[in-house]
């Protein structure tokens, strides 16, 4: 495997656990930038790099990612692509326009639990003749923290939801039935595949990041039958423990897009990323 260079920036949570999992791919970080790295980036002070992970505070995810795509340098970028939908298609256009990869990290999507309901899942619908009787529910709800209070839970934690959503059901067939933004903190979503295939699905999402369930689960209910799965790892105490399986698998998949596979993919992956942001703020 090709050894890559990467600079990184924002050195959170998410940041290092980003790091530490590239570099267990081989990956050697050339820069780890954080406070003040705009300045460091303008003034010429980087390596060139091979490719570039954001995982800055999500107001400044538009302005490190633009940066690096305007340099023809490929960006993984931590969820959400950018605050604004018009942010959002600006960068996937550039990424488009210049050849130049663009993945956002929306690592729910690789989840193992995830992957595995989604197969089961699609196969029991193309079984089905009326999918107009299926009703899902999208909960993840935990504590408070003092992480991502830059944006709202809409931008900090629905968009995992809705991302694993659109791995299923395509964006144009999807209408936004509610938005309930109760707070900050809490939000409620209602969305329905209205065309294709799949017509008359409708889907719950209740996102609170200030509450004291600590949940990440699917529900399906479908002719007077109901399950859910748990999409998440319990620790004895009750928390919910860090898979590291879904970061690998989205790492390993990012480094097969950056070797030139699979390039159809990755660029449907960037639009969806900002479809979701989309979704995400009306």
């Amino acid at each position: 495997m090709k050894e890559y260079s990467a600079i990184l920036i924002g050195c959170g949570t998410m940041g290092n656990r980003h790091r530490s999992r590239f570099e267990e791919n081989g990956v050697r970080f050339s820069d780890v930038l954080d406070a003040g790295a705009m300045e460091i980036l303008q003034q010429g002070n980087w390596k060139r790099p091979d490719f570039a992970v954001v995982a800055s505070p999500a107001s400044t995810h538009y302005e490190y990612t633009k940066f690096f795509l305007e340099r023809k340098v490929p960006v993984m970028v931590e969820k959400p692509l950018a605050v604004t939908a018009a942010e959002a298609r600006e960068l996937v256009e550039l990424s488009e326009k210049n050849d130049t990869l663009l993945f956002v990290a929306q690592s729910e999507c690789f989840n193992p639990i995830f992957l595995n309901f989604r197969k089961h899942f699609l196969a029991e619908l193309h079984s089905m003749n009326n999918a107009g009787s299926v009703r899902m529910e999208f909960r993840r709800e935990h504590g408070y923290t003092d992480r991502c209070r830059d944006v709202d839970v809409s931008l900090d934690i629905l968009v995992h939801d809705l991302s694993m959503f659109l791995t299923m059901f395509d964006y144009g067939d999807v209408q936004v039935i509610e938005n309930n933004r109760v707070s900050p903190d809490r939000s409620t979503m209602t969305l329905k595949v209205c065309k294709g295939p799949f017509a008359g699905l409708m889907a719950d999402f209740i996102a609170d990041r200030n509450s004291p369930n600590d949940v990440r689960t699917i529900s399906v209910k479908f002719n007077g039958s109901e399950y859910s799965v748990s999409l998440a790892r319990y620790l004895p105490s009750g928390h919910i423990a860090h898979i590291p399986d879904s970061l690998d698998n989205e790492h390993k998949f990012f480094l097969k897009l950056l070797a030139g596979a699979c390039k159809e993919w990755g660029i449907r992956s960037a639009r969806a990323a900002a479809q979701i942001v989309e979704l995400a703020t009306r």
